[in-house]
C-alpha cells in the first residue's frame, strides 16, 4: 500500500513551520496512542501512531524534509533510521509528553537533550496595607522579604568544606529518568538527586547541603498613584530562588485598602455620608464637606430629605489607567435632635401644630402616604 503524503498524514500545510509542524504531532500522537485504546481500535490507532511518527521524524528535520520537499519518499530512505515502527520508535511520543509536561509545570531545561533540569523558582507573595489617602497619591516604601544568600563554608556546592559532591549514579548526571510502561515513556526528575545530577554523601553543615542561606532582604517598592484593593505589583526576580541554575520566581505585592473613617471607595469614585440637622435640611444654607485634598463646599437647598445626593466632579481619584479622576458622591442624612429640653420640646410641638394646619404643602410625602394607607384600608 503506497505510503500517504506526510504533509496530509500531520494535516499540515507544505510551508507549515517546525513549531506548527510540532504542535500538529503532538496532538495526533495522543489521539493515536495505542495505550488510549483497546482490542482492534487498538491495532488501528497502533498504525496511525506509526504513519504520524514517521511523519514527524521526516518533516522534523531539516534536512530530511529538503529531501522529501524534492524528491517525494524517494528521497528518504527508512532503513537510515532503523525502521520507525519497531518499539524503541515510541520514544519520540515520550519527549512531546515531556514538552507538554514542561509546558504546565513550567519547567525549564537546560543543557539541551538529555542536559541536567533546571526548574524556575516559585513565586513569593506580600500582603501590604495602605490607607485611602496613600492609594491616591502613591508612595514609596519599604519591605522586608525572605532571600537566598550563598553559603560561605562550602562556596555554594552544598558539599562539607574538603569534600565533593558525586556524580548520580541513577541518571548518570542528567537529572532525569525515563520511565516506561508498554509503549509510554516519560522522562522525569531523578529521585535520588532531584534533578541536580549530583549526590552529596558528606553535607555541608551550616546550610545542610542545600548550598545557600536563608536571610531578610530589604526591598523598595513604589506604590502607584490610583492603585485600588486587591491589585498586584510585580517585582521581577524577587522570589524563590531557581534550581539548578533555573531563574527566580517572582515577588507579588497585593495591596489592602484600609477602612477609611469618612470615605467608601467604589472604584475611581467617593462615597461619604454627610449628617446636617434639622433646620438646615428645612431651611438650606451652604455647608463644608470633606474631600481628599481638603474643603469644598455645597449648596443645601430649602426641604432637603434623608438620602439627596450631591456630586463633586473631578474630586475622587484617579485610576491607575484611569485619564481624569472620579467623583464624589455625598450622600445626606438629616440627622433628628435628641435630648431635648422641655422648652424645646414646647417649640417643637408648637411647630408641628403648625405644619399640621398647613396640611399638604409642608409635608407632601407624609400626606400621600396617609391617603395611600386610607385607600388599602377602607378607612
Amino acid at each position: 500500500m503506497a505510503k500517504r503524503d506526510f504533509y496530509e498524514v500531520l494535516g499540515v500545510a507544505k510551508n507549515a513551520s517546525e513549531e506548527e509542524i510540532k504542535k500538529a504531532y503532538r496532538k495526533l500522537a495522543m489521539k493515536f496512542h495505542p495505550d488510549r485504546h483497546q482490542g482492534d481500535d487498538a491495532k488501528e490507532a497502533e498504525g496511525k501512531f506509526k504513519e504520524v511518527k514517521e511523519a514527524y521524524e521526516m518533516l522534523s528535520d531539516a534536512q530530511k524534509r529538503a529531501a522529501y520537499d524534492q524528491y517525494g519518499h524517494a528521497g528518504v530512505d527508512p532503513n537510515m533510521r532503523g525502521g520507525a515502527g519497531g518499539a524503541e520508535g515510541f520514544g519520540g511520543f515520550g519527549e512531546a509528553f515531556g514538552d507538554i509536561f514542561g509546558d504546565i509545570f513550567g519547567q525549564q531545561r537546560g543543557g539541551g537533550r538529555g542536559g541536567r533540569q533546571v526548574f524556575r523558582g516559585g513565586d513569593l507573595s506580600y500582603a501590604m496595607e495602605v490607607t485611602l489617602e496613600e492609594a491616591a497619591a502613591g508612595k514609596e516604601a519599604q519591605i522586608r522579604i525572605p532571600g537566598w544568600e550563598e553559603c560561605d563554608p562550602c562556596g555554594g556546592s552544598g558539599a562539607k568544606k574538603g569534600t565533593s559532591a558525586k556524580t548520580c549514579g541513577t541518571c548518570q548526571g542528567s537529572g532525569t529518568v525515563q520511565m516506561r510502561q508498554g509503549f509510554f515513556s516519560v522522562q522525569q526528575t531523578c529521585p535520588h538527586c532531584r534533578g541536580s545530577g549530583k549526590i552529596i554523601s558528606d553535607p555541608c553543615p551550616s546550610c545542610s547541603g542545600q548550598g545557600k542561606l536563608k536571610k531578610q532582604k530589604t526591598l523598595e517598592v513604589k506604590i502607584p498613584a490610583g492603585i485600588d484593593d486587591g491589585m498586584r505589583i510585580r517585582s521581577t526576580g524577587n522570589g524563590e530562588p531557581g534550581t539548578n541554575g533555573g531563574p527566580p520566581g517572582d515577588l507579588y505585592i497585593e495591596i489592602r485598602l484600609k477602612k477609611h473613617d469618612i470615605f467608601e471607595r467604589d472604584g475611581d469614585d467617593l462615597h461619604c455620608s454627610v449628617p446636617i440637622g434639622f433646620s438646615k435640611a428645612a431651611l438650606g444654607g451652604e455647608i463644608d464637606v470633606p474631600t481628599l485634598s481638603g474643603k469644598a463646599a455645597i449648596d443645601i437647598p430649602e426641604g432637603t430629605q434623608t438620602g439627596k445626593q450631591f456630586r463633586l466632579r473631578g474630586k475622587g481619584i484617579k485610576g491607575v489607567r484611569a485619564s481624569y479622576p472620579g467623583d464624589l458622591y455625598c450622600h445626606i442624612t438629616v440627622e433628628t435632635p435628641v435630648k431635648l429640653t422641655e422648652h424645646q420640646r414646647k417649640l417643637l410641638k408648637e411647630f408641628d401644630e403648625s405644619l399640621q394646619k398647613g396640611g399638604a404643602k409642608h409635608m407632601p410625602t407624609g400626606n400621600s402616604w396617609t391617603d395611600k394607607l386610607k385607600g388599602l384600608f377602607g378607612a
